[in-house]
This record gives C-alpha cells, sequence and structure tokens, in this order.
C-alpha cells in the first residue's frame, strides 16, 4: 500500500488545471498561460492535508478525435495519469458551461471506476452559478462543486471530499518509513537532443512525450525512483535556447524553470548530440551548472548514428578518445567532467550513466581533513613558490568550510597577489591526490589577520 494518496487533475484543454494544481501544493511549479496545450506530461506534486501527505499529477488537456500524435501522447500521459489515482478531480469551466469535450472525458472517467470529483472551476459568481448548476449534473459524476482555481474559493473543500472518497485506508507516515535521501539527477542541454528519450529509456517506461519537435518539454519533470537500493529523483527539463532565441513568454518561463532545476540538483547531466557535436549553448548550459557549483558529466547521446550500431558503447574506443579531447579543448575550464556515450532510443549506456552520476553524488560531499589539507598546502607550495608584485605567498591555514561543493578557505598573508593560475595549479595538485571527477572546486582567499581578528 502506498503511504501517500493520489489525487490527479484532469480535464479539457485551458479550463484551468495548472492553476488548480499550483493552488494545491501552494508553488508556482505548472506553467500557466492563457493558451491551450501549454501542459503535456504528467507533473507530480507533494503538499499535505492536516498532517496527511498527499501527491498531485497536473495532466495535458484531453482531447479526442484528433489525429495529431502530439495530442495523442497527451491522452496516454492523462491516462496513466488516471490509472495512478486514487481519486480524480475532473475540471469543467462554468464559462464556457458544458461542452462534447466534457462528456467524452466524462465517459472515460466513468469507465474508470476510480473515485471522482467534478470542479467547476471559474464560478465565481454565485447567481449565475445557481442558473448553470443543473447542466452539469448530465455529466453523470454527482453533485457538481463550485470552485475558483485561481483565487482559491472552495479548494480546501475540494481536499475535504476527496479524503473522504478516499477513505481511511491511508495511514501517517512515521519515522520508520523513512529512507535513504534522494539523489537529484537534473537532465538539461539544449532542444531536441534526446532529453525526454533519456528520461524514458532509464525508466523503462513513456513517462515524458517524445516528439521531433522542439520545444515538446515545458514544465520540469520530477519522477522518484529506486536504482540497486538508491532513491533517485529524476528532473527532466525544457531546452535551454540561446538568450535571443527566447521570443514567447511560454518560453521564458519555460527555461526559467529548467535554470532552477539546475540550482536544486546534485548533479547536472548535461545532454549534448554526438552526431552533431557540442555547440556555444552547450557550453554555456555545463558553465552554469558548474557556476551553480552542481556535480556535472556530459551525456553524449545518439552515438550509435556516430560508431556503426554493433559497437559496444560501453567500451572506450578512438572515436570517443578523439570526441572527448576536441570538447575539453574548447572548454578547457571543464576537464574534470567525465563522458558516458550512449543511445537513449536504443537503451545502451544507461548503466554507466546512472553508475557514474552516482559515484560523483558522492564525491560532491567528500570531505578532506583539516590537518592532512595543511600539510598538502605547505608541500604544495614547498615544491612551487609562489611570489608577485615582490611578495611571496604563505598559506598559513586552510580548511574545507563546506561541501556540495567542496569549498576551501586559504587564510594567507597578501590574497591580493593570489592569480587565479595558481589556484588552478593547487586545484590539479587536490584532483590528483583525490578523484573529484564531475565535481567543481570553489576557492575562497582571505587575510590571515582576519582570522586571528575572528
Amino acid at each position: 500500500m502506498r503511504r501517500k494518496p493520489v489525487l490527479a487533475i484532469v480535464g479539457r484543454p485551458n479550463v484551468g488545471k495548472s492553476t488548480l494544481f499550483n493552488r494545491l501544493i501552494g508553488q508556482r511549479v505548472a506553467i500557466v498561460e492563457d493558451t491551450p496545450g501549454v501542459t503535456r506530461d504528467r507533473l507530480y506534486g507533494e503538499s499535505d492535508w492536516l498532517g496527511q501527505p498527499f501527491v498531485v499529477i497536473d495532466t495535458g488537456g484531453i482531447l479526442f478525435g484528433e489525429s495529431d500524435p502530439l495530442l495523442e501522447q497527451v491522452r496516454v500521459q492523462a491516462q496513466v495519469a488516471i490509472h495512478e489515482a486514487d481519486c480524480i478531480l475532473f475540471l469543467v469551466d462554468a464559462r464556457d458551461g458544458l461542452t462534447p469535450a466534457d462528456s467524452e472525458v466524462a465517459d472515460l472517467l466513468r469507465r474508470s471506476s476510480k473515485p471522482t470529483l467534478l470542479l467547476v472551476n471559474k464560478a465565481d459568481n454565485p447567481k449565475h452559478w445557481e442558473d448553470q448548476r443543473a447542466e452539469f449534473f448530465a455529466l453523470g459524476l454527482g453533485e457538481p462543486m463550485p470552485i475558483s482555481s485561481i483565487h482559491g474559493h472552495n479548494v480546501a473543500e475540494v481536499l475535504e471530499r476527496a479524503f473522504a472518497r478516499i477513505g481511511e485506508q491511508w495511514q501517517p507516515e512515521s519515522p520508520e518509513d523513512s529512507t535513504e535521501e534522494s539523489v537529484k539527477i537534473a537532465i538539461v542541454g539544449r532542444p531536441n537532443v534526446g532529453k525526454s528519450s533519456l528520461l524514458n529509456a532509464i525508466l523503462g517506461e513513456p513517462r515524458a512525450i517524445v516528439s521531433a519537435i522542439a520545444g515538446t518539454t515545458r514544465d520540469t519533470l520530477d519522477t522518484p525512483f529506486v536504482w540497486n537500493g538508491q532513491p533517485i529523483v529524476l528532473i527532466d527539463t525544457a531546452g535551454i535556447k540561446r538568450p535571443g532565441r527566447v521570443q514567447r513568454s511560454l518560453e521564458y518561463y519555460a527555461q526559467m524553470r529548467a535554470e532552477r532545476a539546475i540550482q536544486r540538483a546534485d548533479v547536472v547531466v548535461v545532454v549534448i548530440d554526438g552526431a552533431a557535436g557540442i555547440t556555444h549553448t552547450d557550453r554555456r548550459i555545463a558553465q552554469k551548472a558548474a557556476e551553480a557549483g552542481r556535480a556535472l558529466l556530459w551525456a553524449v547521446n545518439k552515438w550509435d548514428l556516430k560508431e556503426p550500431p554493433d559497437g559496444n558503447l560501453e567500451q572506450n574506443t578512438p572515436a570517443k578518445n578523439d570526441f572527448a579531447r576536441l570538447i575539453q579543448q574548447q572548454v578547457k575550464w571543464l576537464d574534470y567532467v567525465p563522458f558516458v556515450f550512449l543511445s537513449a532510443l536504443a537503451g545502451t549506456g544507461i548503466e554507466r550513466l546512472l553508475e557514474t552520476c552516482l559515484t560523483i553524488a558522492d564525491l560532491h560531499c567528500m570531505r578532506v581533513g583539516t590537518g592532512e589539507l595543511n600539510r598538502m598546502m605547505q608541500q604544495w607550495l614547498f615544491e612551487r613558490p609562489y611570489t608577485r608584485k615582490g611578495k611571496t605567498l604563505k598559506i598559513y591555514y586552510a580548511t574545507m568550510a563546506s561541501v556540495r561543493p567542496p569549498t576551501i578557505v586559504l587564510f594567507v598573508n597578501a590574497p591580493e597577489i593570489v592569480h587565479f593560475s595558481y589556484l588552478r595549479y593547487l586545484e590539479n595538485q587536490l584532483r590528483r591526490k583525490y578523484e573529484y571527477t564531475g565535481v567543481p572546486i570553489r576557492w575562497v582567499v582571505r587575510a590571515a589577520h582576519e582570522e586571528r581578528q575572528k
């Protein structure tokens, strides 16, 4: 039995499902715009009601009789959400009244035999609601409930009725139910490099909609799962474009959420197209992840188009080595980032990708003891003394102040003379001593007298 009940919000396009989703979880997670078809994939969020945690699923608008393959995938995603749900929140629009599309969705929900609440959104005017109320009974899903998702009217009553319909089968979470902390892995990249295909290949199911149309993914999709006993949260994001290419508000908000996903991830997987090679946008995305202090790796997708399909993606080849060397020459400041070559479409290289992600996640929080760090700093300073502006550098004290990312504070005699090239030398020495693969290292240089004053 699942610990958390699941509520799924379904309905035709543009009735306010994403607005209700944001209202229920108390955050602006789903993109809201007055345009049909903004939401496409299943979007999950968590909240609690009177101490009982629950999960909410936002879905794309369901339309029948459409031959568009993208709309067909939206319908499939919504049907999966219905299957997962313990109670369905069926949303219709009071301003539009009852439509044939509402009746078709209602037929689907009646066949599911799941507890369903009929919610009439945008019913802000009590007088108009009394005139409209009777027509929604024709859907055969019980008494319609007027709400306003944008203003929060009757939303608390929705949760009260939903939990009453679910019943008493749910138990509060106990301390014994707590699990190991999840590793958050964000899948980022420019549009149409295979991010959603990679998410589906990892999960072994069509979790995200895949299309050759760039920009199919809009919201950031959080998907928890367990791999070899380790809880993981996969974050699929919208494609990040060059600033000058972002033309619509919808694209702007999608990319803003993608960049926020980088900030909250432990590991950032930068997906690049192996057949097309690295671009300026790929380098900029990786730089954003490094500046945010995230562990990261290059996932070279579509490698089966570069080498014969019968080649083993798990083994090094001259073509792989040349490709990696070329990228490291173009992005010299990220030469510590590992490469994983894969094919999301064929499902190869996935296990190595996950193994590498968990390895660098552990390295991201690895701490070097203060005593050992100071001994090494003195040794490296002795091996390569540093003098600038007539002053010789002296390192009095070094400590790793924090991890995620590892941050080293140096107390020296003259901070103003320390050039980044010498910090680079110290970092290279540290990386030779410890396997900080895929992990950025931050340096803070302070005057020694500041420590004495403290």
